[in-house]
């Protein structure tokens, strides 16, 4: 069955546009924070639009997705060349996408299809990730660590959360 694209497909879809803006900017200047904020807002709103209108669909949340790993994947290469991370900082988040793998997998295993999950410690997890670009750079290399623990101990829980609401049928739509 065709899907018709709606209101709330087209505010997910324009993520992925600003990804591109994003991607076209100098790193932390000014246009680029424009960009990446007016994508974060999409990722934002276009749930609640989708939920109000009653436009919520499989292929919305499928969209949703793909707009926020394209996103993620466009931001993650444009600051990862100009920040340190440490090799611990990588091993965990290594953990975290072998986690978020094995939990893709094994919604396919058990439902025969990729089940996005969209927990509220997901959200809050995005939510902490949105914000983290903001303080590079604006604060000290102890508390931006601190930061990044905290950050990364959300998305672990998450995480691992999200398997949980997988292998119980929990939170699947």
């Amino acid at each position: 069955m065709k899907h018709k694209m709606n209101i709330a497909d087209v505010v997910t879809a324009s993520r992925i546009i600003f990804a591109v803006f994003v991607f076209a900017c100098s790193t932390f200047s000014v246009q680029f924070y424009i960009f990446y904020f007016l994508g974060g807002f999409t990722d934002m709103i276009d749930g609640w639009i989708a939920r109000k209108l009653e436009l919520k669909s499989s292929f919305g949340a499928k969209l949703d997705t793909v707009a926020d790993f394209v996103f993620v994947a466009v931001v993650l290469v444009k600051i990862l060349p100009v920040i340190y991370v440490p090799r611990w900082l990588w091993m965990w988040v290594a953990l975290i996408v072998v986690i978020k793998l094995t939990n893709l997998v094994s919604s396919y295993v058990i439902f025969r299809r990729l089940i996005p999950i969209h927990s509220v410690m997901n959200k809050i997890t995005g939510c902490i990730l949105f914000l983290l670009p903001f303080s590079i750079g604006r604060c000290s290399r102890q508390a931006f660590v601190t930061t990044v623990i905290v950050t990364c101990s959300i998305a672990t829980f998450a995480a691992i959360q999200e398997g949980h609401f997988i292998r119980t049928g929990n939170e699947i739509e």
